[in-house]
């Protein structure tokens, strides 16, 4: 199993573990990979058949404690035993098995053969280990020796396996996100970006249809033009369709795909400019969501917009003060370049609801002001208010932590331009994350239920790895999307 199922255009990535499915416990089992929590008299050990004699006193003998992201090695019965700690046992919960397997999978160095059971959950490990076990060597003249693998027996019984393929396909899909996220902009520009979805539609089983530059300027796209016209990359719009028979609901998927942002003419410093190659993370998710939902052959119909645009400062840059028409009529005022992600997300948006879809996610790497609301770790969810409450209450039941946020009354005022019908950013940074929401639901058609979710900060790590997120691109918020979407579809 590759880090993705795909072949595509971009630069090497694989994984550290390779999984399988078993109904018992083979013959040659390798490594026995066993959790252990941390209890009020120290480690604990949970039942499991693949324990040993006295594996517990070993395991206090040198110190484990069961502490959450710890890993221990120790041999019992002459096989290696690698024990990896689960955290405080009264805390055990499906995103604790999922971070401790993360760890698990980037401590397996080594080891070629490994098994492991499943009393704590199908899902959580599996996902633990795939999307811990990630990596992205990228473009290097010497490429480094090929990580070696793991290969993990996955034991459950016959009622799992569903439950197995189901989580590998999330966690491919979010590695295929990743991927996408971690390629450099002068390999994955609009144009070479609409090639690479245009494969992963193929692959999974999607309709495409690549829109450009003249299309959407004879089609009124004026937010998506507007921001890519100081880029000699000109934009594009992508569609994606996932149609099965009879399905009866309809869901828009909108993502963001600014594949460089330099700000434009309101230039951004230059201190970490670099992962700005992160802010097409929204339409990235949005291809790994709705690729699972096809390979999980969910019975929605789903369509996705993609707008893809690079945006750069140049003679022919929009200009603060400059206004534009989005697709559908809307005027806005563009006083502030770097606001970009919404004017693109804005014609996306109104060219969704023409098809007036029963719900409509869209997600980006929306605002900086998403960051000082919540941190780096949490994403803020807008929109219609019982669907909102249900994206960010999914988010948190599967690892991906969001947060409910509200638009605010007296940004409605401050929304209204002189010269246009809107404008793109407010007087103040108070409430920046609410006033983009307050800006893209003018574009929301009214009986939609709509959820938008920030993820400037969750979609990139510029720290360190932690449980099984990665430093750089994480995939946030492609398994809160796939999970709506389930749900939608029951």
């Amino acid at each position: 199993m590759s880090a993705t199922p795909f072949n595509l255009s971009l630069p090497a990535r694989g994984t550290t573990v390779q999984l399988q499915f078993a109904t018992s416990v083979p013959s040659d089992p390798g490594a026995a990979l066993i959790p252990v929590s941390a209890g009020v008299d120290g480690v604990e050990l949970p039942v499991t058949a693949l324990g040993a004699t006295g594996l517990l006193e070993t395991l206090e003998a040198v110190g484990a404690t069961g502490k959450q992201g710890e890993v221990t090695r120790v041999v019992r019965d002459g096989r290696l035993v690698v024990a990896f700690g689960l955290g405080d046992s009264d805390d055990i919960d499906e995103e604790a098995v999922r971070r401790a397997t993360g760890a698990l999978a980037r401590s397996l160095t080594g080891i070629e053969r490994a098994t492991i059971t499943t009393e704590f959950g199908v899902r959580p490990i599996v996902e633990g280990l795939l999307l811990g076990g990630y990596t992205f060597a990228g473009v290097k003249a010497r490429p480094e020796k090929d990580q070696p693998t793991t290969r993990i027996d996955v034991v459950g019984d016959d009622s799992a396996r569903e439950a197995f393929d189901r989580a590998v396909i999330v966690a491919e899909s979010t590695l295929l996100t990743r991927d996408l996220v971690n390629t450099p902009s002068n390999v994955l520009y609009p144009d070479s970006y609409a090639t690479v979805i245009s494969e992963v539609a193929a692959h999974s089983g999607l309709e495409v249809e690549v829109f450009d530059e003249a299309y959407l300027a004879d089609k009124g796209f004026g937010g998506i033009l507007s921001v890519g016209q100081g880029s000699a990359r000109p934009p594009r719009l992508v569609h994606l369709s996932w149609h099965p028979a009879h399905a009866t609901t309809t869901v828009a998927l909108v993502g963001k795909g600014i594949t460089f942002d330099t700000g434009g003419i309101s230039l951004k410093p230059a201190d970490k400019m670099w992962d700005m190659i992160s802010d097409m993370g929204g339409s990235a998710a949005i291809v790994g969501a709705i690729s699972a939902a096809a390979r999980l052959e969910v019975p929605l119909r789903i369509d996705a917009w993609l707008p893809l645009a690079e945006n750069m400062p140049s003679g022919s840059a929009t200009r603060p003060g400059d206004v534009i028409t989005h697709y559908g009529g809307i005027t806005s005022e563009v006083l502030n370049t770097d606001a970009e992600g919404r004017l693109v997300l804005a014609d996306a948006i109104a060219r969704a609801c023409e098809d007036t879809p029963d719900y409509l996610i869209d997600t980006a790497t929306l605002t900086g002001a998403q960051m000082v609301a919540l941190g780096s770790r949490t994403a803020g969810v807008m929109g219609t208010e019982e669907f909102r409450d249900r994206v960010a209450e999914t988010g948190r039941e599967v690892g991906e932590a969001s947060w409910a946020m509200q638009l605010l009354e007296e940004h409605e005022e401050q929304l209204k331009s002189p010269v246009a019908d809107i404008r793109n950013i407010g007087d103040s940074r108070n409430g920046g994350m609410q006033y983009a929401g307050l800006y893209l639901s003018r574009f929301v058609a009214e009986n939609t239920q709509w959820a938008h979710i920030d993820v400037a900060g969750p979609a990139w790590n510029s720290g360190s790895p932690w449980g099984y997120t990665p430093r750089r691109a994480t995939g946030a918020p492609v398994r809160t999307i796939v999970e709506t979407l389930s749900a939608l579809a029951e």
